[in-house]
């Protein structure tokens, strides 16, 4: 009797709540830290974009009209989620070359990335708005409301920090997304977007997509119904042109975070929620 095929996985986008394949039907092969296969990922295109685009804009009434409290409950239950699904995660790092003990750390940090922004979901408008003095009988008040849909070309090497570290504070501030996962490593990434739809994210406040990044870019950038870009990696000088005149085209808000090690310190911050915030400033009068 011959030795049994393994059946190898052909991972899906996630867009909108769903795991659609990609509309070209193209695929491309991923490979493990040997060189060997391990599976199919979709080959997105302009059209799985804006789908995605669609998905998210769609869910941004909903999710950012959420209150904070209930936006923290559901970050922290993603991260529940995860601790669920670590067998799993630890297996797709291992395969990318991560040993068992820093998988583990990888996750651990994950979880806690999620658990970090969860408790500033109610917090960062006390510590980020403010009472302004004015001289006339009114109150003043600046307050932030999310920025809307924004595109995220996700860290190329911490296919599941990275992932998490970039999410996590523009959902927690109601804002909803479609990131582009990594390129050379987008098993945990898609393995995450099934931790999402199994936790209480509405569908479309977060759209993953796989692709080639170079095939892609464009589209993150030039969509007039994208509010903000951003992107963490240390991109070429024409790649970084191409993004800024594109994004200009709607006055899209472009945020770089150049961050080499995604367990430093530095790699979370509320500052990091406040990047996707609009300043609001309203006008009272006094004894009205």
């Amino acid at each position: 009797m011959s030795d049994r095929i393994e059946v190898q996985k052909t991972y899906k986008t996630y867009v909108g709540g769903s795991f659609p394949r990609s509309e070209s039907g193209h695929y491309y092969k991923v490979f493990d830290s040997e060189g060997d296969f391990l599976a199919n990922a979709c080959r997105c295109t302009r059209k799985d974009f804006r789908d995605a685009v669609l998905a998210a804009r769609a869910a941004f009434k909903g999710w950012s009209s959420r209150t904070s409290y209930n936006k923290g409950q559901i970050l922290y239950r993603i991260g529940e989620m995860m601790e669920n699904r670590r067998d799993q995660f630890v297996k797709e790092l291992g395969q990318i070359g991560f040993t068992k003990e820093e998988a583990n750390a990888d996750i651990n940090a994950s979880i806690d990335r999620l658990i970090y922004y969860a408790g500033w979901t109610d917090k960062y408008q006390q510590v980020f708005g403010s009472v302004n003095p004015v001289a006339s009988a009114h109150f003043n008040f600046s307050i932030l409301e999310p920025t809307g849909v924004v595109s995220v070309l996700a860290p190329e090497n911490s296919p599941l920090l990275g992932l998490v570290s970039v999410i996590a504070p523009i959902i927690a501030g109601g804002n909803t997304c479609v990131v582009h996962a990594s390129e050379q490593y987008p098993l945990p990434s898609i393995s995450f977007a099934e931790v999402l739809n199994s936790s209480d994210v509405p569908g479309g406040v977060v759209n993953i997509l796989t692709g080639i990044r170079s095939e892609l870019v464009e589209h993150f950038s030039s969509h007039m119904d994208v509010n903000s870009i951003l992107y963490t990696d240390k991109l070429d000088k024409e790649t970084k042109i191409k993004i800024d005149e594109l994004s200009s085209n709607n006055i899209k808000r472009v945020v770089k975070k150049n961050i080499s090690d995604w367990y430093e310190t530095d790699s979370a911050s509320p500052y990091f929620v406040v990047d996707f915030q609009e300043t609001k400033t309203t006008w009272h009068p006094v004894g009205f």
